[in-house]
C-alpha cells in the first residue's frame, strides 16, 4: 500500500502547504472586496454583523455631520447677504431720502458766512438741525457735483430738510431785491450805520427816537438815544426800503427778547431795567469769552457797591468813537461823563447794543468778591479775576511783560 512522499520532519506535507497558499490568496481578494469571511458583510446567519452594523452607522452619522455643515454655512451666508443689502439700503436711503419732503420753510435764520468751506456749510446746518446729517450733506453735494457753487448769505430754512431741497435752496442764494443786514452783538449806533448803506435814509438820524419805543418806559431819561434797545441780529429787508423799517424789526426783537429776562435779582439792588442794559452792554465789550459774561458783572456790581470807578475803557471809547488804536494818556484823561476812570458810578447810557446773553449776564451776575480783571496772557481774551490790589498788580505785571516779549502788542493768541 502506498502512503506517498514521507512527510518532512517539523514541517507541512505539499498539500497542505498547498492548501494554506490558497487560502492566503482567498483572504486577500476578501479583503480587497471589503467582504468579511462570511461573505458579503453576513454573519453566519445571513444578518449584519457587529463589525458590519458598526462601520454603516459610523457612515451615516459621518454623513449626517457632513449634511449640517453645508446647511448651517448657507444660513450664515443668507444672514450675511440680507445684512449687507440692509446696510446698503439704508446707506442710500440715508443719502438720497426718496420718501424725504421738499417742502422749504421760514422756521430758522441761517446764516452762511462768506468763504465757507463745504464742511462748515454742512457743519453749520446740521447744528441748526436744518439736516439729519453734515456727512452725508458733505457726500451728496460732491456726489452731484454742487459742492463749488453754494452762496453765502442769511436764509430761511427750516429743520430736517432733504439734502436735496437745501442744495437747491444755497444754489439759489438769497434773492437778488434783497438786503441782508447783519448787526454783531455789541455794536454802537455809529459802528451800525455803515453796515446798512443800501438802505434809504440816515441810520444815526432815525436812530435818535422812534414811536416803537420810549425808552423812558425803562426807566431812562428823557433825552436818551435808542442806543441799547437797537437789538443785534441778521435781518433781511427788500432793496430801497427805508432805515426806519430796520430800526422798527430791532426794537422788535429788542422787546421780545428783554421781555425773557428775570429782573428780581438786579431790582433787590435797586437797579433800573436802564441800568442793567448800561451794565449789559459793558459786559458786551469787555468779555471775549462767553463764560465770563457773569464774572465781568459781578465786578461791576462789587465796585458800584463798594463805590470805586468802574475804570472800564471801553467806555472811553465809546465816547471817542476809537475802537482800534491803543488809548493815549490825554484820551484816558478825557472829561467826558462816559470816562469810568475819572467817574464813579455808571456812565450816562448804554455804549453800545447788547445781546441776549449779556443782558442776562447783567441781570443776574455771579456771586463773587472780585473787583479786578486783565487779559491773561497766551489766551484768546481770557481775563485773570482778582479780589485784592496786590494780586491785580501781579496779573498786569505779567500783562504788560507778556506784551513787552511781543513788542507792545496784546500777548493774546486769537
Amino acid at each position: 500500500m502506498s502512503h506517498g512522499p514521507p512527510p518532512v520532519p517539523g514541517g507541512r506535507s505539499p498539500e497542505e502547504r498547498d492548501a494554506a497558499r490558497r487560502e492566503r490568496a482567498a483572504r486577500r481578494v476578501t479583503r480587497q472586496r471589503g467582504e468579511s469571511p462570511g461573505g458579503a458583510l453576513a454573519g453566519a446567519d445571513g444578518l449584519p454583523s457587529a463589525g458590519a452594523t458598526a462601520a454603516g452607522r459610523g457612515a451615516d452619522e459621518a454623513q449626517a455631520r457632513g449634511g449640517r455643515r453645508p446647511r448651517w454655512g448657507r444660513i450664515i451666508a443668507a444672514v450675511a447677504g440680507i445684512a449687507a443689502l440692509a446696510a446698503a439700503a439704508w446707506f442710500l436711503l440715508s443719502l438720497f431720502q426718496p420718501f424725504h419732503g421738499d417742502r422749504e420753510g421760514d422756521g430758522l435764520r441761517v446764516r452762511i458766512p462768506r468763504g465757507s468751506t463745504l464742511g462748515e456749510i454742512a457743519q453749520l446746518l446740521d447744528r441748526d438741525r436744518v439736516i439729519a446729517s453734515a456727512g452725508f450733506f458733505e457726500l451728496r453735494a460732491r456726489i452731484e457735483g454742487r459742492s463749488g457753487d453754494l452762496k453765502p448769505g442769511s436764509y430761511r430754512l427750516r429743520e430736517n430738510m432733504s439734502y436735496a431741497a437745501v442744495l437747491d435752496r444755497l444754489e439759489r442764494g438769497v434773492p437778488p431785491n434783497v438786503v441782508v443786514v447783519t448787526v454783531p452783538e455789541g455794536r454802537s449806533r455809529r459802528e451800525i450805520a455803515p453796515l446798512v448803506r443800501e438802505l434809504e435814509g440816515d441810520y444815526m438820524r432815525a436812530t435818535r427816537r422812534s414811536p416803537a419805543l420810549d425808552p423812558r418806559d425803562y426807566r431812562a431819561p428823557g433825552d436818551r438815544t435808542l442806543e441799547g434797545f437797537l437789538f443785534p441780529a441778521t435781518y433781511e429787508l427788500k432793496k430801497g426800503q427805508p432805515v426806519s423799517a430796520l430800526v422798527e424789526r430791532q426794537l422788535e426783537a429788542f422787546e421780545r427778547n428783554f421781555e425773557s429776562v428775570d429782573l428780581s435779582y438786579a431790582r433787590r439792588t435797586n437797579l433800573t431795567p436802564y441800568e442793567v442794559l448800561i451794565i449789559a452792554s459793558m459786559v458786551e465789550r469787555e468779555a471775549q469769552v462767553p463764560r465770563e459774561r457773569r464774572l465781568v458783572a459781578s465786578v461791576i456790581y462789587n465796585r458800584l457797591r463798594q463805590g470805586i470807578p468802574l475804570g472800564i475803557d471801553a467806555t472811553i471809547r465809546f465816547a471817542l468813537n476809537q475802537w482800534d488804536e491803543p488809548l493815549e494818556q490825554s484820551e484816558l484823561a478825557s472829561p467826558s461823563p462816559y470816562n469810568t476812570r475819572r467817574n464813579p458810578g455808571l456812565p450816562p447810557g448804554p455804549i453800545g447794543n447788547p445781546g441776549l446773553a449779556s443782558i442776562e449776564a447783567a441781570a443776574r451776575p455771579a456771586r463773587t468778591d472780585y473787583l479786578f480783571y486783565v487779559v491773561k496772557p497766551g489766551t484768546c481774551g481770557e481775563h485773570a479775576f482778582s479780589s485784592t490790589n496786590a494780586q491785580f498788580e501781579e496779573d498786569v505785571a505779567r500783562y504788560n511783560a507778556a506784551r513787552e516779549r511781543r513788542g507792545g502788542r496784546s500777548p493774546t493768541d486769537c
